[in-house]
């Protein structure tokens, strides 16, 4: 498997900074258009630490909005506010559900307004707010919604978990995610029923403060979605007129059998870093056969040269929303020409990169977005401690766990504050993001543990899995298991202390485990054989970063600290259409690579099958 990004940017001695990021001529994939449903009804008006409860709930909707990234789509639809809640007012106040915003880019200030304006009076008609939260969200494309409600439905028919039935015969692609505030037993088997019904998760919060800390991280995996971003840069079909790619991010677009040109000038001594992913659409009705994508990576010397530098890679399950990736980490320039300067793909120069869309899936868009990511590395005059092949030891990190929300893509992977015990909740077919950083001479071993919820008799397949990437985006390790649900199961998997003599080791694994700076845990959630759900999978991920941090290798051009996100040349990522994103930059010295985005987030990603060719 090979989704990834990396959040490696570029500093050298003097501090390169990133290519500005304009706007590009790829629409990028967004974010799962989201609509919050919020009770708005005369029950919403209990006290709740020192407040009413329809006070916290404002509370909770404004952190998240805070939260939300620039590119969300979100909506807010209220009930409850325009009658009182006396019988008298029952006829009038079961059709009184209010769109109060569209779910269009996020507009955070008219969407707090909005909030802040709300008046908690009247019914509770959850399922029609359900059916027309449902109609004002797009016809088409992976869609959620997240309830809110301290009660269960005063109005039916119709019926709220009818109406999730309803949508998901209609083969809706929504998914309801709904929070009991302050609920009973009445009101929590109700909206468990919504939820599972589409796939989405129940939780409980108790109170107010519960709902602030909830709502952000049920919030943040219905946004889950893929989004392509980079600078915009056009490939040629040869390499005489190919653009020159400086180190960092960039985004074009490749057709079916299309074959694609890059230029890059790697100084003596310096190492090549080049990546290009592709994602493809969630789509149905294809067969296994006609169900695989390849990509195809070759470099170039000078002239036009073969170098003989070839990287392929093949998906499986395209269809389910793969991201297909394909990465070369090329050494030529670090070689001297044994023939002097006839020697074409050795020593500094300029190298060219070819990306090729070799084999499609039936039903694939002709062209679809193909992000690149250039990294160059300047040699080292001391590389530092010896290479080590030992993995690390894991070790149970005890104590209380953390309320964790990961991310749909390496764009807003959640940051695991070393060591510890962590706790997410996965829905059927997700793939989420963690990150952890690792220095010079720190290794990193993990656990991810699926708890038992009861399953349904499904067929045991391989359906779960965890991959750990390095900063550079190569997968370092994986491990993979068949989960049905009526056991829990344990995935594990370690790195070795992370040095920059690593990468001449004989192992291979132990090789892209070369380079300090944030690494990244992918954990999926895969359907087993038979099944077309899952419930909502709780999972415990316990962390041990062991180490002592070292110096590091000693670059020809400067320092080899470690800087990470205070670094001078680190910057935010930038979406293709120039809004700045959230999500900070990890700086490694002399190491010039952008982020890139990958997974669906919101989009169901199954278990793929890979070789390399």
């Amino acid at each position: 498997m090979s989704r990834f990004r990396t959040l490696t940017a570029a500093l050298t001695a003097t501090a390169l900074t990133l290519l500005p990021v304009a706007a590009a001529h790829a629409d990028p994939a967004q974010y799962a258009p989201t609509m919050l449903i919020l009770d708005a009804s005369g029950s919403m008006q209990r006290p709740d630490q020192g407040a009413t409860m329809m006070d916290s709930a404002k509370r909770a909707v404004r952190t998240f909005v805070d939260s939300a990234p620039a590119e969300a789509k979100v909506g807010l639809t209220t009930y409850g506010t325009g009658t009182g809640n006396d019988e008298a007012d029952k006829a009038a106040g079961c059709r009184d559900v209010q769109i109060l915003q569209q779910p269009n880019t996020i507009d955070k200030p008219a969407l707090t307004s909005a909030v802040d304006g709300i008046q908690a009076r009247g019914w509770t008609p959850m399922g029609t707010a359900l059916r027309q939260a449902a109609e004002a969200l797009p016809s088409s494309g992976p869609r959620s919604i997240v309830l809110v409600s301290d009660g269960d439905d005063t109005c039916a028919p119709p019926d709220p978990c009818e109406v999730a039935k309803e949508l998901k015969q209609k083969g809706v692609d929504l998914v309801v995610h709904s929070i009991g505030f302050a609920v009973d037993d009445k009101a929590r088997a109700q909206l468990t029923c919504m939820a599972q019904t589409t796939g989405g998760s129940y939780t409980d919060a108790a109170d107010g403060a519960a709902l602030e800390r909830i709502l952000p991280r049920v919030s943040s995996a219905a946004l889950r979605n893929y989004q392509a971003t980079g600078t915009p840069i056009t490939g040629t079909d040869g390499y005489r007129t190919a653009p020159v790619a400086k180190p960092g991010q960039y985004l074009d677009i490749i057709g079916q059998h299309e074959k694609r040109f890059y230029a890059v000038d790697v100084p003596a001594g310096a190492t090549a870093y080049f990546t290009g992913i592709v994602s493809f659409p969630r789509t149905t009705g294809v067969s296994i056969t006609d169900d695989m994508g390849v990509l195809e990576l070759r470099v170039y010397g000078r002239d036009g040269t073969d170098c003989g530098a070839r990287e392929r890679e093949l998906e499986t399950r395209t269809s389910d929303g793969v991201a297909l990736t394909v990465a070369n980490t090329f050494q030529g320039a670090a070689e001297q020409p044994s023939g002097g300067s006839s020697d074409k793909c050795k020593g500094g120069g300029r190298y060219y990169f070819e990306m090729n869309w070799d084999i499609a899936p039936e039903g694939a868009p002709a062209r679809l977005p193909l992000e690149i990511l250039v990294g160059i590395e300047p040699g080292v005059t001391d590389p530092g401690a010896a290479a080590v092949s030992t993995k690390t030891t894991f070790t149970d990190p005890g104590g209380a766990a953390q309320p964790i929300s990961g991310g749909g893509s390496f764009t807003v992977a959640s940051t695991l504050e070393g060591s510890g015990r962590y706790t997410d909740t996965l829905q059927s077919g997700e793939y989420v993001f963690y990150r952890v950083r690792l220095d010079w001479g720190q290794g990193l071993a993990y656990r991810v543990r699926f708890a038992e919820t009861g399953g349904a008799g499904y067929t045991a397949a391989t359906n779960v899995e965890t991959t750990l990437f390095s900063p550079l985006g190569r997968e370092i390790d994986s491990d993979t298991s068949a989960y049905t649900g009526k056991t829990n199961t344990a995935l594990t998997v370690a790195s070795v202390p992370i040095r920059y003599a690593n990468r001449d080791a004989a192992d291979t694994t132990v090789q892209r485990q070369s380079v300090a700076g944030w690494h990244y845990l992918a954990i999926k959630v895969g359907l087993p054989s038979g099944a077309d759900k899952m419930p909502p999978t709780p999972i415990e991920l316990d962390v041990t970063v062991a180490g002592t941090a070292e110096a590091g290798p000693t670059y020809v051009t400067g320092s080899a600290d470690v800087l990470g996100e205070q670094s001078p040349g680190a910057q935010k990522p930038v979406a293709v259409d120039g809004s700045n994103s959230s999500t900070p930059w990890a700086a490694i010295v002399g190491i010039g690579i952008g982020a890139v985005a990958l997974v669906g987030i919101g989009v169901a990603i199954w278990s793929v099958a890979r070789r390399r060719a």
